[in-house]
Formats: structure tokens, sequence, C-alpha cells
């Protein structure tokens, strides 16, 4: 299996080198090698699994979104946490996260789960664990993903100031426990899947995070934009 490491934002190559000649990182690399002589198919694809630095540089990402894992059913992840590629039925936790962004901000439910143009405004959208393999949740979990995932959050909250950062349900919370909340706005709310208790319906972290972008001068993330609504859903909701 090739590395993908020239997906990365050239900003992100400078900020995580020397993550990327880590023993724990090789043994990563190591691993997923592995996987693919095995002839286990691992998702996101091979060009998608760095696919939320390469849309954003360090230095403009303005929101962090941090999930568990990438989706194992086929055609599902696309290296954004949340997110499901074009053309694929909206998973559960994703179709409450625009039921949210509909009561917040008014914005209707769109026809596709596929969040690029958030990233593309700035919205770091990171899975914990950045492959899993088919059909097996969790599979990649304790191979090494998720030391580097914390580096990325500790340097963005050490090196960036002024960053919205997003935690949906107890995992989030935990994974962003290293985040200087003297620094940043950390909002916190229940995971938005149905099974989760309630605590995610009505936290209005989109308008939230957009007050406090205007605030601290830099612009709000059109949430809407990109997203093509579904006149089958608009008289449900």
């Amino acid at each position: 299996m090739k590395h993908q490491f020239e997906q990365l934002d050239s900003s992100w190559k400078e900020v995580l080198k020397a993550e990327f000649r880590a023993d724990y990182f090789l043994d990563l690399i190591e691993f997923l090698e592995k996987e693919v002589e095995n002839q286990q198919t691992i998702y996101p694809e091979p060009s998608k699994i760095y696919a939320a630095f390469q849309a954003i540089p360090f230095e403009k990402v303005k929101v962090v979104l941090i999930g568990q894992d990438p989706y194992h059913g086929p055609g599902q992840a696309n290296g954004l946490c949340f997110s499901v590629k074009h053309g694929i039925r909206k998973p559960p936790s994703l179709v409450n996260i625009f039921k949210e962004l509909q009561s917040d901000l008014g914005i209707p439910i769109p026809q596709s789960g596929n969040l690029e143009s958030w990233a593309k405004q700035g919205v770091l959208m990171l899975n914990a664990t950045l492959t899993v393999r088919a059909n097996e949740a969790g599979s990649h979990q304790n191979k090494g993903w998720e030391l580097f995932t914390d580096v990325v959050i500790k340097k963005l909250s050490d090196d960036r100031e002024g960053l919205v950062f997003l935690l949906w349900g107890n995992y989030a919370q935990k994974k962003g426990a290293c985040i200087d909340e003297r620094k940043h706005l950390v909002l916190k709310a229940a995971h938005p899947s149905p099974l989760a208790r309630t605590g995610f319906k009505g936290c209005k972290h989109f308008s939230l995070t957009n007050a406090y972008l205007i605030k601290q001068r830099k612009d709000a993330i059109d949430w809407g934009k990109g997203l093509v609504p579904d006149n089958n859903l608009l008289s449900l909701f």
C-alpha cells in the first residue's frame, strides 16, 4: 500500500513531519500494508485517507469537528468525519446533524450527505481513526491513528488561536481534553446518534460557532453552501 503523504497540504507536512518518522507511525503504516497484503478492504479508499488535511491548510482551519471512526460500509467514507459520498444514503447521525442545522439556522435538509463544502471553508472534520476494515467497526483502533490525531488536536490548540472545537459525545470530549479553552471556544453536546441520550437537539452549535468566528473577525461558515435541498424532506421537519 503506497502511503498517501502527498495528499496532505504542505503546511500539514511541516507541522506533522516528526510524526511521520515516529516509531508508532511507522508501525501503523506496516499494519496497513499487511491489511492490504491480506486482501482486506479498507475504507476510505487510499486517496481519501487524508482528505481532511488535503482540503485545508493548517493556518486556515477555523473549526474542528472530532469524530471517531470512518464509516465501514461500501462507498460511504470520504475521509471527513460524519460525511458520506454523494449518492450514499445519509446515516442516522448525519440526519440528526442536518435536523439541528435546519432548526438552528433554517437551512433545508440537503439531498447529499457530502460535507466537502464545509471542509473548503475551514472546517477540519477529523476522525480519531483515519481508516477501518470493511464491515468491521473499530477494526483499526489502537493501531496508532489515535496518537497521530491527538498530536493534530494539540498542535491546533497550542499553535493557533480563536478556533472552535465541536465535541459531540463522550468520546470526542475525552479526545479534546488537551484543548486550551482560554484560547479557543469548545462546544460540547451529546453525540448526534439516535442511540445517544438527549442533548444534541437544540445545541445550536452552528450559530454559536459563527457568532464566535465573527467576534474573532473571521468569516462565518456558510453551512448551507453547496448543499442542495432535498425537496422530498422539506415537509417532514
